[in-house]
Parts: structure tokens; C-alpha cells; sequence
């Protein structure tokens, strides 16, 4: 099991299975948003320990689609944890565990700061 929850600890949640996927997004949105780098959950492993009622979202204009939500009390980013699809994704720093996953890919690069540099390793490191 996996627990996250926001700075100020009004929103406690839990995953019962790992995550499946880990990116980064670099689009303007997620990037103002403090949330580039994101864990897809499913659903039904996702469990609330408190504060579901104190998640806000904000739902974007047209021609965006996804709204982004966060803690009403203190703004801590969550992604996209009110979704009713099978799978979303969560922002990977509402985590207080350690996530037994590493960054898979980068999406939007198009949109990337030219201040920001890529520099995940294509393979991880050879042990020994």
C-alpha cells in the first residue's frame, strides 16, 4: 500500500497496488500547476483515507478537457484524482511513500522551458 496526501494533511489517500506508468508532462498547464511529473493509477486500487470533500477542481475552457484538481485548504497539486476513468493520473508528489517506479517518458517536450533539460537516463544504470 502507497499513501499520499497534501501539505497540510486535510486529504489522506492510499493505493492498494502500485501505480502502473511514470512521466513527465511538460505542458504550460501542468507545469503551473506543479505537477510535470505524474503516476497513472487505476481506479479501483485507489482508496480515500480523508478529505475527498476537500478536493477542488478546476475544469478548463475549451480546447481542454481534463481538470486538474488540488486541496482547497492548501493548493497541494493531485492531478486528476477525481476521475471516473479506469485509469488518471495523479501528480507523483502527493506521495509520502517512496513510488517503486521510475519516469517512463516525457510528453508536450514541444512545450518544455528551455530552462528545464531532459536528463533521465534512456536505460537504467549498469549494476555493479
Amino acid at each position: 500500500m502507497l499513501k499520499g496526501s497534501c501539505y497540510c494533511g486535510a486529504i489522506e489517500f492510499a493505493l492498494d497496488a502500485p501505480p502502473t506508468t511514470m512521466g513527465t508532462c511538460h505542458c504550460s498547464r501542468c507545469r503551473k500547476a506543479g505537477a510535470s511529473a505524474i503516476v497513472f493509477v487505476k481506479k479501483n486500487d485507489l482508496r480515500w483515507i480523508k478529505g475527498k470533500d476537500n478536493v477542488q477542481a478546476f475544469v478548463p475552457e475549451a480546447p481542454y478537457k481534463y481538470p486538474r484538481c488540488f486541496c482547497k485548504t492548501c493548493g497541494t497539486s493531485l492531478g486528476e484524482i477525481l476521475s471516473e476513468e479506469d485509469s488518471f493520473p495523479i501528480s507523483a508528489n502527493a506521495f509520502d511513500d517512496e513510488l517503486p517506479i521510475k519516469n517512463g517518458f516525457h510528453e508536450h517536450v514541444n512545450e518544455k522551458p528551455s530552462w528545464y533539460e531532459i536528463c533521465d537516463p534512456s536505460e537504467p544504470p549498469a549494476k555493479g
